[in-house]
């Protein structure tokens, strides 16, 4: 990485109303994620791993959980100045909440001035993959730009499903025009059924994004957003560039998930980036030593599959199972179980993501759903089977057939 100041911004602040119920008592960040996980932990480990060592998490609402797994998780050495914090709406700027993520910027704009870095790299928290900044920050150094964004090559056909950049014809590390969902984009030149999608992520001079943000603060019409205001305005005077994820490499990639990118930002997203995991050669592998995901180790026993009193044996096929788990004769295929989950005999678990200290009673029947913690289902119930009684009951059912239940609740 070059020899200058870096520090790290990441956007924790937003209400996560798509992951209804999951964030109904937590920040979308904090959502558990892939057994032992929370989601927050991919963007923080990509930071670290990265080389920043000075980040802070900019939180708002419902940000106990997420505040507590920060301060419990990513506790680095101090003595040489590195840190990841926790850091909430303030309110330095008035008696208000903050109003868009350039805004939670602009109120934060204290951290900048006393770290005084020269650049900064702002990223989100709700998005899986893998990605080494520190390339992407020495692009952004060559490239003379005041911001460089970050963007990952996606068919043409869900291109109205993101923020879609186009590059300057004379120069494709420049962004000559960014698109918010464009129904006819332009495909790229050297493949034309693709599109630079924005991740999300950004490197700015320090300097410049803070001029960037006060100027923005001052726009009664401005929805005060990175991407939708602030890299736009960029944009416009010809100052933005774009960073290529094909350019990153990441150690110990494979060639099946090297460019993988995932926004969980819906039920729909979160369960199949869950699907993703599963299989022996995963689109995402968590088992990368090179470039670990770190998150809080639980001081917890192994996962256990056991027969029950008749001699059924507890069997698990293509899942991931968390520490502390007890499977007794029961049957697990293709999910993801928390951790100190108890699956009952007889019962039959497929399809589903489960969070911790869930209690699977014998008999029942949980297939395509997910549970948040704590969730009880009674012996002999049955959920994801019959969507109108799920519907009756109180659950959440997704247009593709996903039943989520909230945490604490019980399923008789």
């Amino acid at each position: 990485m070059a020899s200058k100041k870096i520090f790290g911004i990441v956007l924790a602040g937003g209400e996560g109303k798509r992951l209804m119920p999951l964030t109904a008592d937590r920040a979308k960040p904090a959502v558990p994620f892939a057994g032992g996980y929370r989601l927050i932990d991919f963007a923080l480990s990509n930071l670290v791993n990265s080389g920043l060592r000075q980040v802070v998490v900019l939180t708002q609402y419902k940000s106990h959980s997420l505040d507590r797994h920060v301060s419990q998780t990513w506790r680095l050495s101090g003595m040489l100045g590195a840190y990841v914090a926790s850091v909430p709406a303030q309110q330095r700027l008035g008696k208000r909440w903050f109003s868009g993520s350039a805004d939670a910027i602009l109120q934060s704009l204290n951290l900048l001035r006393d770290e005084k870095p020269d650049i900064v790299v702002v990223v989100g928290a709700d998005h899986v993959y893998r990605m080494d900044f520190s390339q992407m920050i020495e692009a952004h150094i060559e490239s003379g730009a005041g911001v460089t964004v970050a963007a990952i090559r996606q068919p043409i056909s869900l291109a109205d499903q993101f923020g879609v950049i186009q590059t300057d014809a004379d120069d494709p590390t420049k962004i000559a025009e960014f698109l918010e969902k464009p129904k006819n984009p332009v495909g790229l030149a050297d493949s034309p059924g693709e599109v630079l999608a924005s991740m999300g992520n950004y490197v700015f001079d320090a300097d410049v994004l803070m001029d960037a943000v006060i100027r923005d603060g001052e726009k009664p019409d401005s929805n005060h957003d990175m991407g939708g205001d602030i890299v736009p305005d960029f944009v416009s005077r010809g100052e933005a560039a774009v960073y290529d994820l094909n350019r990153n490499e990441v150690p110990g990639s494979t060639d099946r998930d090297k460019f993988y990118w995932r926004d969980v930002g819906t039920i729909d997203s979160f369960f199949e980036a869950h699907q993703d995991l599963i299989s022996a050669l995963p689109v995402f592998n968590l088992y990368n030593r090179d470039w670990p995901i770190f998150s809080q180790q639980l001081n917890s026993p192994p996962a256990k599959f056991v027969r029950d009193e008749g001699g059924a044996i507890g069997t698990v096929i293509d899942s991931i199972v968390s520490l502390g788990v007890v499977v007794v004769g029961g049957h697990v295929e293709r999910s993801v179980v928390g951790p100190w989950t108890t699956i009952g005999s007889g019962a039959k678990l497929s399809d589903s993501i489960v969070f911790d200290q869930v209690t699977i009673g014998a008999g029942a029947v949980v297939q395509r759903a997910i549970l948040d913690k704590e969730v009880t289902v009674s012996p002999g119930a049955q959920i994801g089977v019959d969507h109108d009684a799920d519907r009756a009951r109180g659950f959440t059912v997704t247009d593709s057939g996903i039943t989520v239940v909230g945490k604490g609740e019980r399923v008789d």
